[in-house]
């Protein structure tokens, strides 16, 4: 039993004395250029590791230090580095026959520069396309083949990990990057010619995360970024303005949330799934919505040409669904969209959250009630410079907890126009422009059934700033009984031959207009008499009023005389020819 136990203790300590001594022994260190030549062979590009340790009790050799050279047509910098790596081998074989059988390679702390090129090509794309292309000019003219450019060099990895990475994605034209760290690659069964699993996660600028699981291959031997992929995209709190992506100068924010598939496949990526956009803001000078806005969309991308097609999607705030579809396209850094937004009956007050996302604040402590709003729009141009047309109608809805009358004080006075604490609208239409710098109206028209129609137009700065020109024609009456404008008219209808402030004796009923200005902002509106524009048009009316009661007034029925014939038959004289 003693004699046994010897022998054990004497096989442990040789053992040990192997673990402990054999690393030192094998000169791992001259395997350095055979890795190096047979990693930057099956790449195409230039790996240089520092130097190599062994580790028996880990299977695993040891480098320093990693660097893979950049394809020179984008960077003579390294594509990637790293502080250490680790290659799994098997042991024995190691040992005895110095030949190295690799298991697993572990890349620790790498960074990856990613570059994108103007025409829209990757600087990843060429990886192992070298070496593909040189396979494929050495072999004789009649063996190649269109379709299959070489026979892929044999290459396969149990497992394939990138550990607290960072990437770093920008454009050959420009300083401005995007960081992302915390990135973690996971490969298993890594081979060129068929699929392996692949796992991606990383953290987001603004604190999101993001989360690609699936399968990819077998690798694309002319361009890798045509590499099929099959996958769940998971992406959650991305903030808008912090990916580098959008010019967050043009005013476009939030924080989105996306659960899709990706399915690559021929060059061609279809991408299903749901997004949701909270906080959104969409023109400098907006605040965020405070209502999420979600679409279920269906897109096409073709990796080739850069575009994409957005097939017709739904676009929900609360309860008001629009409709989208239209295409897309790469530009170098730029994203240019054009895409078709058409809307019919969405509630109006599911809306009204919206609304300041796009520079829009209703009145302080007004809200919408019922009724609906209906759009056709069209979206172009990049995304850091979107540009917005078409138009938009609002219909039977209350602006409740609006007195426009308090508001038009100054001109209430005038006309003697009274409104309650709301205010109804029949409907309201605009044609609309939106940019970045703005929203500019035209055609505006609203209908405010008690009160009076009013159209005209004008713009809403970046900073909320109002800037229009309108026109109200009352509904009810020329003027309130004793106000200047039943003064004006009643001497100017006594004046002319006229009956009064009420209309007039020679049956002129027409309603009197009244032109304003509305300035302030969109939460405080003011509205200001346009004097000059309001002493112009009662003259024009009263005259054109006057006349049709004059004998031997020039003009047909329906139309309006003429102010000079209407003033010198007043006087008993004639105009000279």
């Amino acid at each position: 039993m003693n004699r046994t136990l010897r022998t054990v203790l004497i096989v442990v300590a040789v053992l040990v004395v192997l673990l402990l001594v054999a690393p030192f022994l094998i000169p791992v260190d001259s395997f350095r250029p055979t890795i190096e030549e047979k990693a930057s062979a099956a790449i195409g590009r230039q790996v240089q590791l520092g130097h190599l340790s062994l580790s028996l009790l880990g299977g695993s050799l040891s480098a320093e230090n990693l660097s893979v050279g950049d394809d020179l047509k984008f960077s003579k910098s390294p594509f990637l580095t790293a502080k250490s790596v680790k290659v799994g081998v098997e042991v024995m074989p190691l040992i005895f026959s110095k030949t190295v059988n690799v298991t697993g390679i572990t890349i620790e702390n790498p960074e990856v520069t990613l570059l994108r090129n103007p025409a829209g090509v990757w600087n990843y794309s060429s990886l192992g396309t070298a070496v593909a292309k040189s396979e494929q000019a050495s072999k004789p003219a009649a063996s190649r083949t269109a379709t299959s450019p070489s026979s892929p060099t044999e290459l396969s990895v149990k497992k394939l990990e990138l550990k607290d990475g960072r990437i770093v994605v920008g454009t050959t034209n420009s300083q401005k990057h995007s960081a992302y760290d915390h990135v973690n690659v996971t490969l298993s069964d890594v081979s060129v010619t068929s699929k392996f699993p692949i796992v991606v996660t990383a953290d987001l600028p603004g604190g999101g995360k993001f989360k690609l699981e699936g399968t990819a291959g077998p690798v694309d031997q002319a361009d890798s970024s045509l590499t099929p992929v099959d996958a769940k995209l998971t992406v959650s709190a991305l903030n808008l303005a912090s990916t580098g992506f959008v010019d967050a100068t043009a005013g476009l924010g939030g924080l989105l949330d996306l659960d899709a598939t990706v399915t690559s496949q021929n060059g061609e990526a279809e991408t299903k799934g749901a997004a949701k956009l909270s906080k959104a803001l969409f023109v400098a000078g907006g605040s965020p919505s405070s209502e999420p806005v979600t679409v279920d969309f269906n897109t096409k991308y073709n990796l080739r040409k850069n575009s994409g097609v957005l097939n017709p999607s739904d676009l929900k705030i609360g309860k008001a669904v629009a409709r989208l579809n239209g295409t897309y396209q790469t530009e170098g850094e730029a994203t240019v969209l054009s895409i078709k937004v058409t809307g019919e009956n969405m509630p109006a007050h599911d809306l009204e959250t919206f609304l300041p996302a796009l520079g829009v604040n209703l009145p302080k402590g007004s809200t919408l009630q019922g009724g609906t709003l209906s759009t056709n729009l069209n979206v172009s141009g990049p995304t850091s410079k979107l540009v917005t047309i078409g138009n938009v109608g609002l219909f039977k809805t209350k602006l409740a907890g609006f007195d426009l009358g308090s508001k038009m004080s100054a001109i209430s006075a005038l006309t003697g126009m009274k409104t309650g604490k709301d205010l109804d609208i029949e409907k309201i239409t605009t044609n609309l422009h939106m940019s970045p710098t703005g929203i500019q109206a035209e055609n505006f028209i609203a209908v405010l059934p008690s009160i009076a129609s009013i159209a005209g137009g004008g713009t809403v700065d970046s900073k909320n700033n109002l800037d229009f020109k309108m026109a109200a024609t009352l509904t009810n009456a020329l003027g309130a009984a004793g106000s200047p404008v039943s003064s004006a008219t009643g001497m100017l209808g006594k004046l002319t031959g006229g009956g009064g402030a009420g209309g007039t004796g020679s049956g002129c009923k027409q309603g009197t207009t009244v032109p304003f200005l509305i300035q302030g902002t969109t939460s405080d509106p003011k509205f200001v008499p346009d004097v000059g524009g309001l002493a112009a048009g009662m003259l024009k009316s009263q005259l054109g009023c006057a006349a049709g009661a004059l004998p031997g007034a020039k003009g047909q029925p329906g139309q309006a005389p003429n102010p000079v014939d209407t003033i010198t038959g007043l006087f008993g004289k004639k105009k000279k020819p």
